[in-house]
């Protein structure tokens, strides 16, 4: 009985001790998603690109939101921002970290904003630009 229970402590130990070491960082294994654009350069400032994304759960993304327009642009998402797991956002080669999600993404002037993520939740996710909704300038996010 000794015998059987220094053997199961052994392997119990050897799981505990492999665990960390086997674990798949997911931040590591991101995919690019097609980049969402708000407005374009040609001055079509409420037209809107790639509105409608799919995701799965339990992966890494990264998200560029794009603002070529000239509009003031406040993105958001609040559900889909609440069931995903922010790694960062980064601003111009900035990163920003934190523990919990952001209100909202606001572009002033054009440019981008990209998140990087691991989606969570299962559902689909409604996006806006605040104020533009009745020019087009909503969406989804669903993640599978």
């Amino acid at each position: 009985m000794t015998r059987m229970f220094r053997t199961a402590a052994l392997a119990l130990a050897g799981l505990l001790t492999a665990g960390p070491a086997l674990a798949l960082d997911l931040t590591k294994k991101r995919e690019n998603l097609p980049d969402l654009v708000l407005g374009d350069d040609q001055g079509n400032d409420f037209i809107v690109e790639n509105k409608d994304i799919t995701l799965e759960s339990g992966k890494a993304y990264r998200l560029r939101i794009v603002a070529k327009g000239h509009q003031e642009y406040k993105f958001y998402a609040p559900e889909f921002f609440r069931y995903i797991w922010f790694n960062q956002i980064v601003i111009e080669h900035k990163e920003i970290h934190g523990g919990g999600p952001p209100d909202h993404l606001e572009f002033d002037d054009p440019g981008e904003i990209a998140i990087e993520f691991v989606a969570i939740k299962p559902g689909t996710y409604s996006w806006a630009a605040r104020g533009l909704e009745a020019k087009g300038m909503t969406g989804t996010l669903t993640v599978k």
